[in-house]
């Protein structure tokens, strides 16, 4: 076995402190928080507009549409308030 062989943290002639090793689902693979979030809100943008378009055909009460579509402006506001913070 070369020192080539050897992973970085079993080098005997390190100088520096050896790395902590990645924590386990902290790979490359792995699924951060702004996705998860991204996908929610996406998901409540989808289903408030299906729901306040139901209940357009429906004819339901008006501070239910209001509700909806407050719901519907809210998450899509958050999601462009954080694609153009993302630019940056």
């Amino acid at each position: 076995m070369t020192h080539q062989d050897r992973p970085a943290h079993d080098d005997p002639y390190r100088l520096s402190a050896p790395r902590a090793a990645p924590a386990p689902g902290g790979g490359p693979d792995a699924v951060s928080r702004g996705d998860v979030l991204r996908t929610l809100l996406w998901a409540v943008v989808v289903l408030s507009a299906v729901a306040n378009t139901a209940l357009s055909f429906t004819g339901a009460a008006a501070p239910l549409h209001l509700a909806t579509g407050l719901v519907t402006v809210l998450a899509a506001g958050t999601l462009v308030v954080r694609a153009l913070r993302g630019r940056r």
